[in-house]
């Protein structure tokens, strides 16, 4: 019997890996026997994170503290991943924030933030990857965390530098797929819908907010624990072989509509 998605003797880098939704993907790689780098800037919980991998799946972890906007710790950290693992077959870029206001309302500052660190952020760490690692390797699977908002607009939580750096990764997604396939990496874009997170469940938790859901997704619920998984996994595995420069949409239907 075949296991399609085995990831066993390959490594991940994964970034935004203290909470949320980068720990959950970590371990759904984890769980399918990849190694993995978990990525963020709060050393403390990277150890905690890395710990707790190893301790449930068996795999290494090996925890960096790296900020994604500064581009020689992005190359420092390829490094060492390089010197401890000798390679990197899986990068999940999916570091980020969120500034909500209304358009009229927002900062020079907010919005520069938002894409520096949504945006560019994810691009330095693609490039430092790409040419450091999976160029020279002739394989690569990038998984780059977008969002629904980088596909539509939305009237309930005004967010617009949120969803112009999304919609950024989404088009940097295709730009890289387009160059690198040729170096056998696959380049391609999950985007969630509602998730709770730190970052979101202050919103998702008012009744308002809950009543919006309703109308506003097909299935009238948030995303779960896991749901994001299988995309994570299927994507990050050489199943995938030949997807590339995709925009996954895992959110309960709401850009369906």
């Amino acid at each position: 019997m075949k296991n399609y998605f085995d990831l066993r003797g390959r490594v991940a880098v994964v970034t935004g890996c203290s909470t949320g939704l980068g720990v959950q993907m970590a371990r759904a790689l984890a769980n399918q026997g990849c190694a993995i780098v978990p990525i963020a800037r709060r050393l403390e919980k990277l150890q905690e994170v890395a710990a707790k991998l190893t301790e449930d799946f068996g795999v290494e972890a090996l925890p960096i503290r790296c900020d994604i906007t500064d581009t020689d710790m992005v190359n420092a950290t390829v490094a060492q991943v390089l010197k401890h693992f000798g390679r990197i077959d899986v990068l999940i870029n999916n570091a980020g924030t969120g500034a909500v206001a209304p358009a009229e309302d927002i900062t020079d500052e907010q919005f520069a933030n938002e894409v520096n660190i949504d945006l560019f952020g994810s691009f330095k760490v693609a490039r430092a990857v790409a040419k450091q690692a999976m160029i020279p390797a002739g394989y690569g699977r990038i998984i780059n965390i977008a969002s629904m908002y980088g596909l539509v607009g939305n009237k309930i939580a005004p967010a617009s530098p949120y969803h112009a750096a999304k919609g950024g990764v989404v088009n940097l997604t295709r730009a890289l797929a387009a160059e690198w396939g040729k170096y056998g990496i696959t380049v391609n874009a999950i985007c969630p819908g509602y998730f709770v997170t730190p970052l979101t469940q202050e919103t998702l938790d008012s009744d308002w907010f809950k009543e919006y859901a309703k109308s506003a997704i097909s299935m009238e619920r948030y995303g779960v624990e896991g749901e994001l998984d299988a995309a994570a996994v299927f994507l990050a595995s050489p199943a995938s072989s030949y997807v590339t420069g995709v925009a996954l949409p895992v959110d309960g239907g709401y850009t369906c509509m």
